[in-house]
C-alpha cells in the first residue's frame, strides 16, 4: 500500500480503558474503513520520524507502517488506527499530517477515579502489572520512572505511572498544539454510557462517514480478572527470545498474547498448554473497593488537571473529584 492510497486517516489516540475498543469497532466494521490487521500497531508513538525528510518519511511509512499494518486494497480511501499509546506521545503524530492533512483525531476520557483501577486491572491481565491490589499500586507509581529496565517490554511505561496517565488536560493540550483543535474530537466515556446511539451518531459525523449501524450501540467495557497473579506474568510475558521466534519480525506487537506457533509443532504445542493454562486462570473481575483517603489522594493530585480540562473542552467535569462512598 503507498500513502497515496488512503485520502486520510482516523486515529483514536486514547486514552485507555475509556472506551476506545468500542470507538475501534465501529471504524472496523464500516465498509469504507482500512482497519489494520492489528487492533493497535502503536508504530508513530514507537518511531519519532520528525527528522526525515519528505521522502524518507514517505517511504519508511510504505514499508514499517502500511506494508505490514494494512491490506492491500485500492477500494478503501480511509484509514484507521487505534493506538491508545499516541495521547502520550502528540508530538510525534507531526509526520501523519505530512503525509495526510485530512486525519482526523479522537479522544476518549473517563473519570480518573474509575479509569486509573480499570487501567491496573487490564495491566494485570495482560501480564505487566506485578503489585495486585490498585490502591499499592497507586502509591507504588511515583517510584516508577527509575525503573526502566521494569518497564522496556511496556508499549509505554507512562500506563504504569498511575499519577501520570490521567494527566487528561496535559496531553490534550499537547496533541491540540500539534494536530490542531479543530482536528479532535472529544468523548467523554459516561455520555457513550447514557447515549450511544447520539455518540456514534457525532462521531461518524465527525470522520465524515455515512453511519451504518442502526441499532446494538451498547459500549464495551469488558475486564477480566485472574486467579494468580504470578501465573498471569508467567504465561503473558515470556521468555523474550520465545516472543521474537513468534514474530519472526512481522511486527512489533504490544506483550498481549501469542497466539500461533507459525508453523513450529512443538511451539504450537507449548502456545496449545498456554492458552490452556490462561483459560483455567481467567475469572470474572471484581469491583477492588477504594478507601475514601485514597480517592481524595487521587482527587486532590487530579484536580489541577480537571480545573484545565474543563476550561479546554467546555465541558465541567468537576464532578469528577467527588470522593464516592
Amino acid at each position: 500500500m503507498k500513502v497515496g492510497d488512503l485520502d486520510r486517516l482516523v486515529f483514536i489516540v486514547g486514552a485507555p480503558r475509556c472506551g476506545t475498543t468500542t470507538l475501534a469497532q465501529f471504524l472496523k466494521e464500516h465498509p469504507a474503513v482500512s482497519f489494520p490487521i492489528i487492533k493497535e500497531p502503536h508504530y508513530f508513538a514507537q518511531n519519532d520520524l520528525r527528522g526525515l525528510s519528505d521522502r524518507e518519511l514517505r517511504d519508511r511509512v510504505e514499508s514499517e507502517y502500511l506494508g505490514r499494518f494494512f491490506r492491500n486494497d485500492a477500494s478503501l480511501r480511509i484509514g484507521a488506527d487505534a493506538s491508545v499509546t499516541y495521547l502520550y506521545t502528540p508530538e510525534q503524530l507531526e509526520p501523519v499530517l505530512r503525509l495526510w492533512p485530512d486525519s482526523r483525531f479522537v479522544v476518549a476520557l473517563r473519570n480518573p477515579l474509575s479509569m486509573l483501577p480499570s487501567l491496573h486491572s487490564r495491566l494485570v491481565y495482560v501480564g505487566v502489572e506485578s503489585v495486585g491490589k490498585f490502591e499499592e499500586a497507586w502509591a507504588a507509581a511515583r517510584g516508577r520512572l527509575a525503573r526502566r529496565r521494569a518497564l522496556s517490554g511496556l508499549v509505554d511505561p507512562l500506563w504504569l505511572r498511575y499519577d501520570e496517565a490521567a494527566r487528561f488536560a496535559t496531553y490534550l493540550e499537547r496533541l491540540f498544539s500539534v494536530v490542531g483543535r479543530e482536528r479532535c474530537l472529544v468523548m467523554i466515556l459516561d455520555d457513550m454510557v447514557a447515549n450511544p446511539s447520539e455518540q456514534y451518531r457525532q462521531f461518524m459525523e465527525f470522520i465524515d462517514l455515512e453511519p451504518v449501524r442502526t441499532e446494538g450501540f451498547q459500549v464495551h467495557r469488558a475486564g477480566r480478572g485472574v486467579r494468580s497473579l504470578w501465573l498471569q506474568r508467567m504465561l503473558k510475558r515470556p521468555n523474550i527470545l520465545l516472543r521474537q521466534s513468534v514474530a519472526k519480525g512481522k511486527f512489533r506487537a504490544p506483550p498481549i498474547n501469542l497466539l500461533t506457533g507459525n508453523g513450529n509443532a512443538a511451539l504450537n504445542m507449548i502456545l496449545a498448554v498456554r492458552r490452556q493454562m490462561l483459560r483455567l486462570n481467567r475469572t470474572q473481575l471484581r469491583a477492588e473497593p477504594i478507601s475514601a483517603s485514597i480517592q481524595a489522594e487521587i482527587c486532590s493530585h487530579f484536580e489541577p488537571e480537571v480545573e484545565r480540562l474543563t476550561n479546554l473542552i467546555g465541558r465541567d467535569l468537576t464532578h469528577w473529584l467527588r470522593v464516592r462512598a
